[in-house]
């Protein structure tokens, strides 16, 4: 809703009747949410909010056991649909307000439903950034903008958005950063199990040695082969930390435009937008370079089929990781189980630790590396 716009007033019953999942309000003392889009990303689980709908939720925000953060505060803030009118007067006058209401609700769907024809439309559906305010020109592409945010950059790629992000002009460059989920594992994972096979089949013929010196050397046998895989995997857990902490997350200089600009298309559109569907896991393209270094660099330390039995392993960690990575931001796991928390975890690096919490498909190299977010109960 925009700043200069009138509020609306709802009256109690009616935001009370606003409790299924395809219509989810709550209340922060008077100001009322439309939070149904919502529900899914919530890291507590939808659960959490379905049983507060229609009510005031003052207290949980404030905790405990978790208060939130001031850009869950205002990520809120985009949900924003109207006041509460606790001075509705009698039945009929509340049911006569109520209709017109709804009658200026239908108005706007239909509204809504005409502009999202237009090409523009993504740019005005979640509307929650003031257009005439913001630092950069949400009309217009971001990727050559946010390099004049300068010593701002910092500050306002860390205030997220649920909104799309449209990064260059052109629409062959645009349609290249995104990608749907199920692309990676249709790329990779027929490799994962090729190779698996074709390490497996080598190392069954008893010919693949490891020399230790000039006249030692000692036999592979393929009962070693899901040691070796699940040595990659575990390498790569630790290249993903590292890849996720020193480069995803390195602050570029201020005064850099182009370093600004990189980190912006490596992960800062993620930070800004961390719900953005299309853009929560590599695109293939990009993905095959950090692929072909690994694969190298096992190369070349490695012999031939036991290097490749170690980057099979990580390449499949790889695919886990991104596959995690997405349904941490878009699936809505059990209370108390593992992806549960880890789900928890990375919210809150993206809302309130972005120094921390670089972990993604485990917490393990957050602890000797000291960048561990405090444990928390959602």
């Amino acid at each position: 809703m925009s700043p200069s716009t009138s509020p609306r007033f709802f009256t109690e019953r009616e935001v009370a009747r606003h409790c299924t999942k395809d219509s989810c309000w709550v209340l922060l003392g008077t100001r009322v949410y439309d939070v149904t889009n919502f529900l899914r990303m919530h890291p507590g689980g939808e659960a959490l909010i379905m049983r507060r709908s229609g009510k005031d939720i003052r207290k949980e925000m404030e905790g405990p056991p978790h208060r939130h953060s001031e850009n869950a505060r205002r990520w809120m803030e985009q949900y924003y649909i109207g006041e509460l009118d606790r001075d509705s007067g009698s039945e009929e006058e509340q049911t006569l307000r109520e209709r017109r209401n709804g009658h200026s609700h239908t108005e706007e769907s239909s509204s809504q439903k005409l502009s999202s024809e237009s090409e523009d439309s993504m740019y005005n559906r979640c509307s929650p950034v003031d257009l005439d305010k913001d630092l950069v020109d949400w009309r217009k592409p971001l990727a050559w903008q946010v390099g004049h945010l300068r010593e701002k950059y910092d500050a306002w790629v860390h205030q997220p958005v649920d909104r799309p992000i449209r990064l260059f002009g052109n629409s062959f460059m645009e349609a290249s950063t995104k990608t749907s989920w199920y692309w990676v594992p249709i790329v990779w994972m027929p490799l994962v199990i090729y190779l698996s096979w074709y390490c497996y089949t080598t190392l069954a013929k008893g010919a693949s040695r490891i020399d230790l010196t000039s006249g030692l050397s000692i036999p592979v046998h393929k009962s070693l082969f899901p040691a070796l895989f699940m040595m990659g995997w575990f390498l790569w857990s630790f290249i993903e930390y590292c890849i996720h902490r020193f480069v995803f997350h390195m602050k570029p200089p201020a005064h850099n435009y182009y370093l600004i600009t990189i980190h912006f298309l490596l992960h800062g559109q993620h930070h800004k937008s961390p719900f953005d569907g299309s853009r929560l896991v590599f695109p293939p393209g990009l993905a095959s370079f950090v692929v072909g270094t690994f694969y190298l660099s096992l190369r070349s330390v490695l012999p031939d089929v036991v290097g490749m039995s170690v980057f099979v392993g990580g390449l499949c960690g790889y695919v886990v990781y991104d596959m995690i990575h997405y349904y941490l931001h878009y699936g809505s796991p059990k209370k108390g189980s593992y992806m549960y928390s880890l789900k928890a975890y990375h919210v809150k690096h993206h809302f309130e630790h972005q120094r921390s919490g670089f972990g993604i498909t485990t917490t393990f190299w957050d602890h000797p590396f000291k960048t561990l977010i405090p444990d928390e109960k959602f």
